[in-house]
């Protein structure tokens, strides 16, 4: 019933919003406000930019609740963002990556002010004291590069403003959450000026787990936290404005972020077992396996339909056996951007530096621990860019240089094999990236209404590593009191001592990229576009050295922006034509996860985003979305459960017709605030936001315990600031309906050892209070 009342208000909002021209005429209202983006490097009005774009101001992001990089997806529709353990997954329309390779990337370019984020694990460190977010839908290619074939999320940072300014909130809520965050504005007159912000956020663990973590006397003591997915972050950011002559800018920014989190634990069930495991027939398959082939002796059998997870408390369930685990994350970045306007055109330089380091450990089911003794991430990426503006031609381009060293060290460790234990796999995956392109785009208006917009980027790519996998099966540590008998350690620099050989991996590669289309201006408030466009992902390696393809998208797509008074009408449709789709699955530990290419994919749908302001006082929100994502041809390996024969290789199935990962059918959201004139005591103002999202699965092989129903998640709040807004205190409660859906699920096989589904939920309903400073 909710969700026929939130499709049902979604339609009177949008049949509203395209009658509201006629009423405009009757009476002249104000003009909806502006919204500078900068996405395609130039400021402009967002309805003047031909993409699909949602953009949130920073105080909106706070009013919404937006504090880490997955609660992003509030903003777009498209969006989807999930969690597994402390890697960050992104899709747009569709599109992204479940990978954790070291060799494979994004499917999103991620930037904050113009320095790229490619790590699944680094892309909840920076995101605070923010001026705007900008989320771009569809290959971005030309613009943002080999990793943007799904799209682009812009992280625009505060800048210092011309006044002394100071701002700050601090937030207290369930789960003991703490919320502190706010900059200080300090200008150097007509020369610039300095802000110096920063922000810290904890709250307990969403997960509550009544088991007692097993502690082996003699090899492994982990956590005895009976919660997860807790949180303890902190950093700040300084960064300097300068303006020492009117032509030249420039702008510098220094941040550090550090993160002491306990990963959210996975549930868990055994696929082994007599109530889970599909029998013993060696003829068919039960509990909702299904047959995928036959062997000497007996079936092949795959958990297809099993609906183990409907039996779960997504609050409290049994953690690994290990308990639960840690991580320390430490980011540093520094950035800048020099623009220097030459008269009739404007030289730009945009960099940054940062380095990450984290290490720790993650438990997973039935009782093994991911050890990480220091890994690091090390970027730097450059764009020099020249944008000029020619009579009707307007035009850019530029050259761009990306490396990426990454270092890993650790292996999945069990404490119950062996008298002192064992590593499952132990791997050393130092990898070398480097990207460079030269791109560029030209827009020619061919009469006052009609442009014609087309660009080109050529990219290469060389990756190179050396693999240092320390053994492909189980190896035992020896001697009842040897050197191994205190759990887990660090083999670094033991290669001798295991007869372990490094194996050189390069990747090369290059790839031109294109776009081309048309924009007709109809009228000052009304745009209508259409544009063909390439983007690709570079190719690579995976665990076992193995190597993949690139993969590629050319997308159609066509829309129209409406304003009319204070109110906008947006609606995009659009087609991919995805080739060589790289897919990840972790078919055997020992290996570590190997990666596919998917023969083809196809996906299009049509979108609509509208804001309608009534009134002085209401402004109401809404979204629709509807999608087809499916693998037209897909050939993978998958590891089965064998009936009546040994452990045999994983067997090869066909996944044409299959779902792609985290690609909803259907997402719609609307949204309503009002705000109560008091007068001379201030204003109240109520805030309420719905979305429902459309079923989805989180793995490619569609299994049923892989599948997210159809929800709604709803948020309402209610703030109050005395005559002049410069203070102000909200109430909230977000996730009314306290829905915790999948954020991630997957079948794990350890060959002759163990087969486990392993399951992980999002955040529950959170309620506080926020108070608020801004003068």
């Amino acid at each position: 019933m909710r969700n026929r009342i939130v499709i049902a208000a979604l339609c009177g909002v949008s049949s509203a919003a395209v009658a509201v021209p006629a009423c405009a005429q009757e009476a002249a209202v104000e003009a909806a406000p502006e919204i500078i983006v900068t996405a395609q490097n130039r400021k402009e009005n967002v309805q003047n930019v031909p993409i699909a774009i949602s953009v949130v101001t920073g105080e909106a992001l706070k009013d919404r609740g937006v504090t880490d990089f997955t609660s992003v997806q509030k903003v777009s529709p498209a969006l989807n963002i999930t969690n597994d353990t402390n890697n960050t997954r992104v899709s747009v329309r569709g599109v992204g990556s479940l990978t954790n390779n070291e060799a494979q990337d994004q499917s999103i370019a991620v930037n904050i002010d113009g320095e790229y984020i490619n790590r699944p694990t680094i892309l909840n460190a920076a995101i605070f004291d923010l001026d705007r977010v900008e989320v771009l839908r569809g290959p971005q290619g030309t613009l943002y590069g080999r990793n943007s074939t799904g799209g682009a999320v812009n992280f625009i940072t505060r800048k210092p403003g011309n006044d002394f300014a100071v701002n700050a909130s601090a937030t207290y809520g369930n789960y003991n959450q703490v919320l502190v965050e706010g900059g200080v504005d300090l200008p150097f007159g007509d020369v610039g000026g300095l802000r110096v912000a920063g922000f810290y956020r904890s709250h307990d663990g969403f997960s509550k787990h009544p088991n007692t973590p097993f502690s082996p006397t003699a090899a492994f003591v982990p956590s005895t936290a009976n919660r997860s997915d807790n949180d303890n972050t902190g950093g700040g950011r300084a960064s300097l404005r300068l303006k020492p002559t009117a032509a030249l800018t420039v702008d510098l920014a220094v941040e550090y972020v550090q993160q002491d989190i306990i990963p959210a634990a996975q549930a868990w069930a055994d696929m082994t077992s007599s109530t889970n495991g599909p029998g013993t027939n060696p003829t068919t398959c039960g509990n909702g396996w299904s047959v995928i082939g036959t062997v000497t002796g007996g079936v092949q059998c795959l958990p297809t339909n099993t609906n183990i997870l409907a039996g779960y408390d997504r609050h409290e369930y049994n953690s690994p056996i290990l308990g639960v685990g840690n991580l320390h994350q430490s980011s540093t970045a520094l950035r800048g951007r020099v623009s220097y306007d030459l008269g009739g055109a404007t030289l730009t330089y945009t960099g940054g530096y940062r380095s990450t380091k984290n290490r720790g450990q993650n438990t997973l089911s039935p009782a093994f621990a991911f050890t990480n003794f220091g890994a690091s991430v090390k970027t730097q990426s450059h764009e020099l860019r020249l944008n000029g503006e020619t009579g009707p031609v307007k035009w850019q381009g530029g050259v761009f240089y990306f490396r990426e060293k990454q270092n890993t060290n650790g292996g999945l460790y069990t404490p119950f094999v062996g008298p002192n234990g064992s590593y499952v796999n132990y791997f050393r995956h130092p990898t070398d990236t480097k990207s460079v392109s030269g791109f560029g785009q030209v827009e020619v208006a061919l009469n006052d209404k009609l442009t014609a917009v087309v660009g080109g980027r050529y990219t290469h790519d060389k990756r190179d590593a050396v693999f240092t996998n320390f053994n492909p099966f189980f190896f035992v540590f020896g001697g009842g009191t040897g050197t191994f008998n205190t759990g887990p350690v660090n083999l670094a620099g033991q290669e001798d001592v295991y007869g372990v050989t490094a194996t050189p991996l390069l990747y090369s590669g290059s790839k031109f990229s294109w776009l081309g289309g048309l924009n007709y201006k109809l009228n000052s408030d009304t745009l209508i576009y259409a544009k063909v466009s390439t983007g690709y992902k570079a190719g690579g390696f995976d665990g076992s050295g193995t190597s993949f393809r690139p993969e590629t998208n050319t997308a159609y797509e066509g829309g129209v922006k409406l304003t009319f008074g204070r109110n906008t009408l947006n609606v995009a449709g659009f087609y991919y034509d995805y080739k060589d789709l790289q897919n990840d699955v972790l078919l055997n530990p020992a290996i570590g996860a190997q990666t596919f290419n998917a023969g083809k994919a196809r996906i299009y749908g049509v979108e609509a985003e509208a804001v309608f302001r009534p009134t002085g006082n209401d402004t109401i929100t809404a979204s629709a979305s509807a999608m087809s994502a499916k693998y037209k041809s897909f050939v993978a390996s998958v590891q089965s459960l064998n009936i009546g024969n040994p452990p045999v290789d994983a067997a090869t199935i066909d996944l044409g017709g299959n779902r792609l990962p985290q690609a909803p059918n259907f997402v719609l959201t609307l949204g309503w605030d009002h705000v109560f004139d008091l007068g001379s005591a201030g204003t109240l103002t109520a805030s309420a936001y719905s979305k429902y999202k459309g079923d989805y699965y989180l793995d490619f092989y569609n299994y049923q315990d892989s599948h997210q129903k159809a929800r709604t998640q709803s948020d309402f709040s209610l703030e109050y600031k005395p005559e002049g807004g410069h203070y102000g205190i909200q109430a909230f409660v977000r996730n009314i309906e306290d829905y915790r859906s999948l954020a991630y699920a997957g079948n794990t096989v350890v060959p002759g050892v163990a087969n486990i589904y392993n399951w992980q939920f999002s955040a529950p309903r959170t309620y506080g209070v926020r108070l608020s400073v801004d003068y």
